[in-house]
């Protein structure tokens, strides 16, 4: 199969055999590519893939591809689902390829999207090399890291003090998910037509019956009616929770934990930081647990 690779390649490679240049040939990789611009990862990747500037490795080459794709590097899962359609350096799988190129289209990669009509369809079991993308970086601290009182305008932030309660849900990951979706703005519209302080898409407010999605204390009441779903949903594991939040529930469980999106990964970080714990109570009477989290969880300890 010939297929042409991502149009970023070529530019990647240059940028990284210019750090090696400048760098020097004892220079580390990790001296070399640490003030490029773009992913570490993926240059890496791409330079032992195509042996430019070090030794061709394409096993290393397709492991360093599998953690950028983790991380939700699409161009890093392009490549990769590269590598498995055509059986360089792994075992050729069109299985395999059609989940790294759906993830790759997933997030916008329109040559992502080319391939999945050559490959076929994901069946969305993960391939080895993902089952433990559930486990982030971040460390929780136990303590909140924002005051929500002093940034929060007055109005909006004893709303949620008041209505948050009733609905089984802590404030302070009420407004983090605020601050998060439309940083406290009720008039908050996005390209994907998520409306209003906590962005309900128009299915959503017809789901928790939600008639005016700019009303502040309507909105905030239909989030935190989805938050106390969510909550039950995943078993007040925050991580999924927010996860869920930016990309919908269906695809936390079939990437069995957070999905592998730039965008989503770092969502979920911002709320662990806001919120400061990885867990949170919740009213198991809101909804019948995920049937994905024993898989889940498996897949966080890496098993």
């Amino acid at each position: 199969m010939r297929v042409r690779l991502s149009p970023l390649l070529p530019v990647l490679i240059a940028t990284y055999c210019a750090a090696v240049t400048a760098q020097g040939h004892d220079s580390t990789l990790e001296n070399a590519v640490a003030s490029v611009p773009g992913s570490k990862l993926l240059l890496e990747a791409l330079a032992y893939e195509h042996g430019e500037g070090v030794p061709r490795n394409p096993i290393l080459a397709a492991t360093l591809y599998c953690e950028g794709a983790r991380q939700g590097d699409s161009e890093a899962q392009y490549n990769l689902g590269w590598m498995y359609a055509n059986g360089r350096g792994v075992e050729r799988s069109d299985q395999i390829a059609a989940f790294f190129f759906h993830a790759a289209a997933e997030q916008g990669l329109d040559a992502a999207q080319r391939m999945l009509k050559v490959v076929g369809s994901p069946t969305g079991e993960s391939p080895d090399c993902m089952r433990d993308f559930s486990a982030l970086a971040p460390t929780v601290s136990n303590l909140p890291s924002v005051d929500y009182r002093a940034i929060a305008p007055r109005k909006i932030f004893d709303l949620v003090m008041k209505m948050s309660p009733q609905y089984s849900v802590e404030p302070q990951l009420a407004l983090a998910i605020i601050a998060a979706e439309s940083n406290f703005n009720s008039l908050a519209l996005s390209p994907k037509n998520a409306q209003g302080l906590m962005q309900l898409l128009p299915q959503t407010s017809v789901r928790f019956n939600v008639k005016n999605p700019y009303d502040p204390a309507q909105n905030i009441r239909g989030g935190l009616t989805y938050l106390r779903w969510l909550l039950a949903y995943f078993e007040g594991d925050v991580a999924l929770v927010a996860a869920a939040y930016n990309a919908g529930e269906g695809k936390v469980d079939r990437y069995r934990g957070v999905p592998p999106y730039l965008e989503t990964r770092a969502y979920v970080q911002r709320i662990l930081k806001s919120v400061g714990a990885s867990t949170h109570p919740f009213d198991e009477t809101a909804a019948l647990p995920s049937p994905s989290l024993p898989l889940i969880r498996l897949s966080s300890h890496g098993k």
